[in-house]
């Protein structure tokens, strides 16, 4: 049923108040999956995520709006095998030997390769929660085995990723193939580029109207700082975390801003039209 009467920001309240019901543990908590994950190696010699860098240059391509788009179809007409293969060389590496940058570039890498394989295995598809049972998409599946383990992207994320390093950018560096998420990188993490990357996906998403936006004077932002909010503690912390990042123009639609009063997020997939 539609509401053409209701204002844009009352929409917006309606649907964050709609959110605020589904339970805290939809989200899942970043807890180690298994201690043999926190271990660090020394090998010097990086990681190979050269064919990787390939398929995100010639795949992954920036829009007038600012936003990062995937040319699917191309990608599972010419590149699915290429794409597997990448990922069948990053599931025989033996990661925890590696020095602690070179596993976070490995985990990101890992995890955007495989949601591209779900989706290509998936496309055509309006977005990727069309994967699975209603809603749920692919994140809980077993799809990747490293180290002998069996790990879904949750396991990634949720298991590795965020209570290992406890770094917030983690959130603009792993893509969840939608418009609403931050963009997807159209070159791959090393350790050499790890902070200036994750230092340019969080410039970018920030002053980027899916991360702040002003509607109808309700500062407005990405629902990923509502889902993940506890990861830098509380809104304030949000804020002031944007404000590091802000350009002069996001500083001015923040500015004096002590709470967030809405929250946002467009599922739809982020495929190249």
């Amino acid at each position: 049923m539609q509401y053409p009467h209701l204002s844009r920001r009352l929409k917006l309240a309606l649907a964050t108040a709609l959110l605020a019901m589904i339970p805290i543990a939809c989200v899942p908590e970043a807890k180690i999956a298994d201690a043999e994950w926190a271990q660090a190696g020394t090998i010097a010699e990086p990681i190979d995520h050269s064919q990787w860098n390939e398929l995100l240059s010639r795949y992954v391509k920036p829009s007038a709006d600012g936003i990062n788009r995937v040319d699917y179809a191309a990608l599972k007409q010419n590149d699915a095998d290429t794409l597997r293969a990448y990922l069948a060389a990053m599931q025989a590496v033996d990661i925890t030997q590696y020095p602690r940058d070179e596993q976070f570039a490995y985990w990101v890498n890992l995890y955007n390769a495989a949601t591209l394989d779900v989706i290509v295995a998936n496309y055509p598809l309006a977005s990727i929660r069309d994967i699975g049972l209603v809603g749920q998409g692919p994140w809980k599946n077993k799809i990747l085995t490293v180290g002998g383990k069996q790990l879904s992207l949750d396991d990634i994320e949720h298991g590795i990723l965020r209570p290992i390093w406890k770094d917030v950018r983690i959130h603009y560096a792993v893509n969840c193939a939608s418009i609403g998420c931050p963009n997807l990188a159209s070159r791959a993490y090393t350790a050499p580029t790890l902070e200036a990357m994750l230092d340019e996906a969080a410039t970018a998403y920030i002053n980027h109207p899916r991360g702040f936006a002003r509607i109808d004077g309700a500062l407005i932002a990405s629902s990923i700082f509502d889902w993940y909010g506890s990861d830098w503690g509380d809104q304030a912390a949000v804020l002031a975390h944007a404000r590091k990042y802000a350009t002069p123009k996001t500083k001015a639609l923040l500015e004096d801003a002590t709470n967030i009063d809405g929250f946002d997020y467009d599922w739809a997939l982020n495929a190249r039209s």
